[in-house]
């Protein structure tokens, strides 16, 4: 099942899956056109987003944006004082391809570092402020791929439930425009002093706290385990009122596409448990402009790649534990790099191992021993040389640029001053 957002919208596909008792995944990508860099419609500022919902039975299992940042799941360990909690982890061995964040929960739960309880609570979260943003969207592309189920699973959502009440905050959250347009923007105070002589001490004290001009109102909910309507309403009279103001974070300066406007070395990580191969491969990559990371160990460097999102993949195919042929395999399955071009390295030249890797959809591959001249040549016929990009961000550019206070009611108190 697969299609355009003009044709189906997202709560239908998903009732779709509900009624099919479909398990497997849902894949949502937002368009990015050049031509629509500027607009004050909150769905656009998703441009070039990609989410992943994870179902098995027709229920959600999990649900969350594709680049496997660990950050959201940070903001939710914020509620039980356990944002460190995440550093004392080594890369847990059941991270899902597709679902780092995902596999570091299931981590804390059998650590013990979260209850249960918890650990539902920040999914339940963690897929209603997904499923907010995706029947927010109305421009993109959507694939539903049936396969094996997310494991282990921890709950599962009934669709039909969750979407009414998601539906009525998607449409509430309509009633702010055009005076907050994103979850992803940052309230601040302008002038405490005059703030502080119209409001009760405790609320002046709670805004303060939180309108800081770094935290944004999705962080604020996730802090406050309140949903993403609440908190923004409770602090809309006073952007009303011109008492506080939005900006974005400083990774977010503008809903601007940071990709139309920042130059962006080429990434590559080559995975090999040749340490000698490793060195050289990283050492020639650096020279000519490139940013390379080499990873030795294979099962390390799933969830790295996710980390990195790399522009090409370099891969042994003969390593222990993961060989290249699974690892190749494990990264199509992903959404995020079933266009990356993924190179395996080989040191035997032969049929079987060409039709393995065409088999896992290898972009190609270079047999070992390469000289310096075959890797630059195979690297800039996939992703160009290091200053070919900044030609490429020039004519992003050109193109881009060618187109030319109300009463609180007694719940909105209650929030604010809690």
């Amino acid at each position: 099942m697969q299609g355009s957002l003009n044709e189906i919208d997202i709560r239908s596909i998903l009732q779709l899956v509900e009624v099919g008792q479909r398990t497997g995944q849902l894949m949502v990508e937002a368009y990015s056109p050049a031509a629509s860099v500027v607009s004050e419609k909150y769905s656009d500022r998703f441009k070039g987003n990609c989410w992943l919902v994870f179902c098995s039975n027709g229920r959600i299992v999990y649900a969350g944006e594709s680049e496997g940042s660990l950050k959201r799941l940070r903001d939710y360990l914020h509620r039980y004082k356990l944002t460190e909690a995440l550093n004392e982890l080594e890369v847990p061995s059941i991270t899902a391809v597709n679902a780092p964040e995902y596999g570091y929960l299931w981590v804390l739960l059998e650590q013990n570092a979260i209850t249960p309880t918890q650990g539902r609570s920040i999914l339940h979260g963690m897929i209603s402020e997904t499923l907010f943003d995706l029947l927010s969207l109305h421009h993109g592309a959507f694939n539903f791929e049936m396969g094996s189920p997310l494991a282990p699973q921890l709950m599962t959502l009934q669709i039909n439930t969750v979407l009414p009440k998601i539906m009525k905050q998607v449409q509430e959250w309509k009633t702010f425009h055009p005076h907050i347009q994103s979850p992803s923007q940052c309230p601040l105070i302008l002038d405490p002093d005059k703030l502080r002589q119209v409001v009760r001490p405790n609320v002046f004290e709670t805004l303060t706290r939180w309108a800081d001009g770094k935290t944004t109102f999705r962080q604020i909910s996730r802090y406050l385990n309140r949903d993403i309507v609440a908190v923004t309403k409770a602090i809309y009279p006073f952007v009303q009122q011109g008492f506080v103001q939005l900006r974005f974070p400083p990774t977010e300066p503008s809903p601007y596409p940071r990709s139309q406007f920042e130059s962006k070395i080429p990434r590559i990580v080559c995975i090999d448990d040749d340490r000698v191969i490793r060195e050289t491969v990283e050492l020639i990559l650096t020279q000519h402009g490139y940013e390379a990371t080499a990873i030795g160990h294979p099962l390390k460097a799933l969830s790295q790649v996710f980390q990195l999102k790399p522009d090409l993949i370099l891969c042994d195919i003969a390593m222990p534990e993961l060989n290249g042929y699974e690892i190749c395999a494990m990264l199509r399955s992903s959404s995020a790099f079933r266009e990356t071009p993924i190179i395996m390295l080989t040191g035997i030249d032969g049929f079987i191992d060409r039709l393995k890797a065409r088999m896992v959809r290898a972009t190609n591959y270079l047999t070992k021993p390469f000289s310096k001249g075959e890797l630059l040549t195979l690297v800039e016929n996939y992703i160009g040389t290091a200053d070919g990009h900044s030609l490429k961000l020039e004519s992003q550019l050109a193109e881009a640029f060618s187109h030319k206070w109300p009463s609180l009611d007694s719940e909105e108190h209650d929030l604010i001053s809690n």
